[in-house]
């Protein structure tokens, strides 16, 4: 499957999960993409701090993004998260998305989660499939 990248874009910024979430496409080019999030209390776990599910999320989204940005379709294999910090409500959160291997068939990203000052807030690693590239890695 392969789309053009400027209809990549819409669909990714039309996500309805990330709409749930309050998470926005700030950036998305050729194997880059860049999400944010303004941390609220309905992202807060039941100690009062940011949920690892809302920090994953907007993680996850700029990962996906930039996977995608090249207008063919990719789909995750493997995605690994390391928390660093906490953070707290009212903070926007940065997530940016950066290519580091782009195969025939699979593509590696890495994602820095970044608070004010670009304080590190987590770092997520991932790996996508691309189906409809040709043969052989």
């Amino acid at each position: 499957m392969s789309d053009d990248p400027e209809s990549m874009r819409a669909r990714a910024e039309s996500d309805p999960y990330c709409e749930t979430l309050g998470i926005e496409l700030v950036e998305m080019d050729s194997g880059h993409a860049r999400t944010e999030l303004t941390v609220g209390e309905n992202h807060l776990n039941f100690h009062g701090t940011v949920h690892g599910g809302a920090i994953y999320s907007l993680a996850d989204a700029a990962f996906a993004a930039a996977s995608n940005s090249h207008g063919e379709t990719a789909f995750a294999l493997e995605t690994n998260i390391s928390y660093l910090d906490m953070t707290e409500t009212g903070t926007t959160l940065d997530a940016t998305a950066t290519e580091t291997y782009n195969g025939r068939r699979t593509a590696e990203y890495r994602v820095e989660v970044t608070g004010p000052g670009d304080d590190p807030i987590a770092t997520f690693r991932g790996r996508v499939y691309k189906p409809g590239s040709s043969d052989g890695e």
